[in-house]
């Protein structure tokens, strides 16, 4: 139902200022999707923001599953001591709930009064504009979604290392390979045989991750040169100011429909193509 009344909605001149029962909603076609593509403003800001999503998708994706890689690495040495008390430790950014984890982190990292900067100042560097500055602002975000999200890849990785033959890595020994190329030619590709599905579904949830983006930067900083939105919004965050703030339902659907046709896509061809669903289609 959401879905086809966000459809419906795209194909009609609903806005805040439009709406029944002050006034009819009447059809007007493809317009709304002629003015994202036609109006310079609109167009700009639609291909800034869908480059950016799909950048911080994919940056957010792949540091949260290579930095839980390879904490599930370290974690797992054999010679590593209090080996329960250390995956305890890494779990802990998961366990506390993102609300919090995140205004905490837009707190620390607070150009004026955030601890990050005061040691900074204290050591002789110079001030970081950690959320002010564009390009500072999304280096934050993704630095602050490694922080929150690489806990998950670490507790599924090492589930997967367990499952792994032990007499694959006699054999390599015996060979005489060394520990990076067992760590290339065993643990990587058994690891992202089970997580490739994983990992696009978690790109998928980044295009969409409203939360950690509202909560630590709310798009900011500002972009004059955009309609309704800043340097740091990706689309659904662009989506929510243009129907919650700005009452632009219409063009709030048509992004929201290009999101989802987007995601779909990509989605499905992504997981059909990954070696574990073959097999199991195969099977």
């Amino acid at each position: 139902m959401p879905i086809l009344f966000m459809i419906l909605i795209a194909f009609t001149d609903f806005t805040r200022e439009n709406m029944p029962p002050k006034s009819l909603i009447d059809w007007q076609g493809f317009k709304a999707f002629e003015d994202i593509f036609r109006i310079k403003a609109w167009r700009h800001t639609f291909f800034s923001v869908t480059l950016w999503t799909f950048v911080w998708a994919f940056l957010a994706t792949i540091t949260g599953y290579f930095g839980g890689f390879a904490v599930a690495l370290l974690v797992q040495q054999k010679d590593i001591r209090l080996r329960s008390l250390w995956r305890t430790i890494f779990i802990l950014p998961f366990a506390i709930p993102m609300f919090v984890s995140t205004l905490i982190l837009r707190n620390i990292f607070n150009g004026q009064f955030g601890p990050v900067n005061q040691y900074l100042s204290l050591i002789g560097i110079e001030r970081i504009p950690w959320l002010s500055d564009p390009m500072w602002a999304k280096l934050t975000l993704i630095l602050a979604n490694f922080w929150l999200s690489f806990p998950v890849s670490m507790l599924m990785i090492i589930g997967i290392l367990a499952t792994i033959p032990k007499d694959m890595y006699e054999a390599a020994d015996i060979d005489g390979a060394s520990g990076f190329q067992k760590v290339r030619l065993i643990t990587f590709p058994m690891v992202m045989f089970s997580m490739a599905p994983l990992i696009i579904m978690q790109f998928a949830a980044n295009i969409n991750n409203f939360n950690i983006v509202y909560l630590l930067t709310d798009g900011k900083p500002v972009n004059g040169n955009f309609q309704f939105a800043g340097h740091t919004d990706i689309l659904i965050t662009w989506l929510f100011k243009l129907s919650m703030d700005q009452g632009q339902y219409n063009l709030a659907s048509v992004i929201g429909i290009f999101i989802f046709i987007v995601l779909s896509v990509f989605a499905i061809w992504n997981v059909r193509n990954t070696k574990a669903f073959k097999e199991e289609e195969a099977s």
